[in-house]
């Protein structure tokens, strides 16, 4: 991973696009640099670009389905370059929910584990959890800006 990638501090500054395409653009520059077995919680309302922005990740890890929204099956796993497993949080109840779905007994490493509606679950997120904020602006341009937490066991030297 490049700490220091162009699209990365773009993205912790906050960017705009005008098209599905531009949003998984900018995944498909940000897939590289997300560690490998990392949590990429998106929040963002309904529109905001959650699932368009994992079929960008989808297509730099050469994952082939066809990648779309989970809300009924509530998780779909996909495997390419790297594994894919795409949730979203919004039906489940509470904490308990997602426990009893046993997601951990399918990682596969290298795994990147995209959490749509993560409030839902937020203490179950682990602490070093990507966060990627979207939003619909006024002018209908999708806004992304990336925080990106470190565990406090990392070495945080220069």
């Amino acid at each position: 991973m490049t700490a220091h990638a162009p699209i990365m501090d773009e993205l912790k500054r906050g960017l705009s696009t005008h098209s599905d395409a531009a949003t998984q653009a900018i995944a498909i520059k940000l897939a590289p640099h997300l560690p490998a077995d990392t949590v990429l919680a998106l929040h963002g309302d309904l529109g905001a670009g959650k699932t368009t922005f994992v079929k960008g990740l989808a297509r730099a890890w050469a994952i082939k389905e066809a990648v779309t929204s989970p809300s009924y099956n509530l998780y779909t796993i996909y495997s390419g370059d790297r594994q894919l497993i795409h949730f979203d949080a919004y039906r489940l109840n509470s904490e308990a929910d997602l426990d009893a779905l046993m997601i951990e007994d399918f990682l596969r490493s290298p795994w990147c584990f995209a959490v749509e509606w993560p409030k839902r679950i937020a203490a179950s997120l682990p602490e070093d959890t990507w966060h990627l904020y979207l939003s619909i602006k006024r002018d209908k341009a999708h806004h992304l800006r990336l925080e990106i937490q470190h565990s406090s066991s990392e070495n945080t030297d220069s």
